[in-house]
């Protein structure tokens, strides 16, 4: 295992230009190949953190390392370096699905960094394969359940074999087989995954480690297990396990 950690956070301050104060000193590390669920109520500022990891809100104070390379808004060289490594799967699968088929879609951000022919199309087929979704290469995407739309968006990024991919709440809207599908393929990925979610049980189950960002800090690392024991601890947080949930 790289001694250099997949993400490094370091003291990381933001505040939007209305004043609204959104992060106030992050510190976080994620080692590679680890599996972390980011938590915490609405308006803790988890959305704001991870626009930080490729560049697309731009660093105020701390820093943010990618493999060891620092994220630097003002270098558009370096950005575009970034933002191949770091692999957001957005909510709405429909923000990142726009091609004619499936396989475009796949293949579009590896053919803007230069892949052609037959290499451009292992890269493709590879991608989908892990998913699961090689048989449908030559559809529509809008023709596809959302279910495997998601599945598809996540085969976007991985496409670019990304250092990290954040998923942001990747269990929402699915039905129970849907999500059981995705959280296969989740754990089958050799990839370090951040997983920003209010699905407490995706979280314990896929991720031996969580963290709370409550009040613009990280508030809570702890392994999910131990973590999920701490009712009183959860519901500080605006956290809480289901009804009836068994650990």
């Amino acid at each position: 295992m790289s001694s250099i950690p997949s993400l490094k956070i370091a003291n990381l301050a933001y505040a939007y230009p209305d004043g609204h104060q959104a992060l106030y000193g992050v510190n976080l590390e994620i080692t590679k190949g680890e599996k972390v669920a980011l938590l915490g109520p609405n308006g803790a500022g988890k959305t704001t953190l991870v626009l930080h990891l490729n560049g697309i809100i731009a660093t105020q104070q701390g820093s943010v390392s990618v493999a060891g390379s620092v994220v630097d808004s003002k270098n558009k060289e370096s950005l575009k370096h970034i933002r191949e490594r770091v692999g957001i799967v957005f909510q709405d699968p429909d923000d990142q699905l726009f091609m004619p088929t499936v396989a475009e879609d796949v293949a579009f951000g590896p053919f803007n960094s230069g892949l052609r022919g037959a290499e451009l199309e292992k890269v493709t087929n590879d991608a989908l394969s892990k998913v699961g979704m090689l048989e449908f290469r030559d559809r529509p995407p809008h023709h596809l359940s959302f279910g495997q739309r998601r599945r598809v968006a996540v085969a976007t990024v991985l496409a670019m074999s990304p250092e990290i991919l954040v998923l942001d709440e990747p269990s929402s809207n699915l039905d129970p087989a849907s999500r059981r599908e995705l959280a296969e393929i989740l754990r089958s990925l050799d990839v370090t995954i951040l997983m920003v979610t209010h699905d407490l049980p995706y979280a314990l189950e896929l991720c031996e480690r969580s963290v709370i960002l409550s009040g613009g800090v990280i508030a809570v690392d702890e392994k999910t297990p131990d973590l999920f024991k701490k009712t009183e601890l959860l519901a500080s947080h605006r956290l809480e396990l289901p009804f009836g949930f068994k650990l």
